[in-house]
Order: structure tokens, then C-alpha cells, then sequence
């Protein structure tokens, strides 16, 4: 589902160049649930941004679902992402002027579907059927990524990327969020690719890769993915 090979990522900083990542080569299957650790500075996001094709690398190849990035044009990407790509932030990322079940539609009226009756179906299914029309200042930080998941999973993506998702919540909280992300890569079969500084959460991925200073210092399942 996911390759990497190479991936090299430097930027210019006080005129000289810094190397946020350096010659990163991976891939993970179809439906699998991989954790990027490490501390910060690590590389760990500027990683799942190459890897959704949000930026491009300076060195090394990106192939998502059969699909080589860097041979696509920021629109191509983009339609890529739409059409394959859900996305779980910190922050949350809703629109503060639409409700919760409006957020969830977003993604699905960008694509033509009919979207209140699979945005309704979702919100139930992340506990907040009864919560649909609240905006998300009308809801906790736990209830807002709940409809962030929602909205992820709207589209029946492939791959999902989730950058420190439960970094802005409380211990239990968080877990019920992966507890959900967990449920949803077991049925639906979509892979997984999360970035976490939480030990506990990632022991709970099927594969584990460390970053330190930009490389790769360990990979749970070097080898077995191909």
C-alpha cells in the first residue's frame, strides 16, 4: 500500500542546509498499522507529510497504492489524497461555522456522494449520534476528534495518516480515540499510519518505526514487510 525509498528531506536554515530526514526506506502492506515514534525534531511529521505527498522530498521516491508521487502534479495529488486519503490531526482541524454532522459531509460533497445519511451513520457510530448539530465549540476536545475521526473515515479511505491524534487529550480519552481507530483498520481494512509521542498507543500498532535525528534507529518489522 505504502513504499518509501530514499526519502531525504533538507531545508535551508540560516542559509545553510538542515537535513530533517535523512534516506528513509520502508513499505507497509495493505490494511496495516504502523507507529512512527520518536522525540521531537525527530522528522516524525515532516515524514507523514512526504509520505501523504503533502510536500515533496528532496531525494527519494514516495508510491502510494501503486501510485509513484513525485510523478503527479500538485492537482493530481491532491485528487489522489481525495479519493484514497483520510487525515486525523492534534488540532482537530474542524470548520468552526459548520456543525459536527456538517464537518463529517465536507469530504463527501467534495465528491458528488450524498453525504447526510453516511455523515449521520458515523457520528452514531463514534457515540455522538445526539451531538450532530452542535458546533465544535459546543464539544469537548474528545467529542471534536471523534468527529475528525468521522470525517477521516467518510470517505472509506484506503490509507489513513493521523498526526499526534491524541496529543491534546486526557489519558482516557485518548484511548477511546484509538480504540476507534483500531476498530475501523480491523473492519474496513484500512491502513493505518500513525505518529505519536505515547509509547503505550503505538505498542498498540502491529509495526513500529523509531526515528532519531532524521534516520531510521529501529523498525519493529524490518524485513517482513517487503
Amino acid at each position: 500500500m505504502l513504499r518509501c525509498e530514499s526519502l531525504t528531506q533538507t531545508y535551508l536554515s540560516g542559509g545553510r542546509p538542515l537535513t530533517v530526514l535523512n534516506d528513509i526506506t520502508f513499505s507497509l502492506e495493505r490494511g496495516g498499522f504502523l507507529a512512527v515514534v520518536g522525540p521531537s525534531g525527530s522528522g516524525k511529521t515532516t515524514l507523514l507529510g512526504l509520505l501523504a505527498g503533502l510536500d515533496r522530498p528532496t531525494r527519494g521516491k514516495v508510491n502510494l497504492d501503486g501510485q509513484d508521487l513525485g510523478s503527479l502534479n500538485e492537482d493530481q495529488r491532491a485528487k489522489l489524497r481525495a479519493e484514497k486519503v483520510g487525515f486525523v490531526f492534534q488540532s482537530f482541524q474542524l470548520i468552526p461555522t459548520l456543525t459536527a454532522r456538517e464537518n463529517v459531509q465536507v469530504p463527501l460533497e467534495l465528491r458528488g456522494e450524498a453525504a447526510e445519511t453516511r455523515a449521520q451513520e458515523l457520528l452514531e457510530r463514534m457515540g455522538l449520534g445526539d451531538r450532530a448539530h452542535h458546533y465544535p465549540a459546543q464539544l469537548s476536545g474528545g467529542e471534536q476528534q471523534r468527529v475528525a475521526l468521522a470525517r477521516a473515515f467518510s470517505i472509506r479511505p484506503q490509507i489513513l495518516f493521523a498526526d499526534e491524534p491524541t496529543g491534546n487529550l486526557d489519558a482516557h480519552t485518548g484511548a477511546t480515540i484509538i480504540e476507534l481507530m483500531v476498530s475501523l483498520n480491523r473492519e474496513l481494512g484500512t491502513t493505518l499510519v500513525l505518529v505519536t509521542h505515547d509509547h503505550d498507543l503505538a505498542s498498540l500498532a502491529r509495526r513500529t518505526i523509531r526515528l532519531s535525528d532524521g534516520r531510521v534507529v529501529e523498525d519493529s518489522g524490518a524485513g517482513a514487510a517487503g
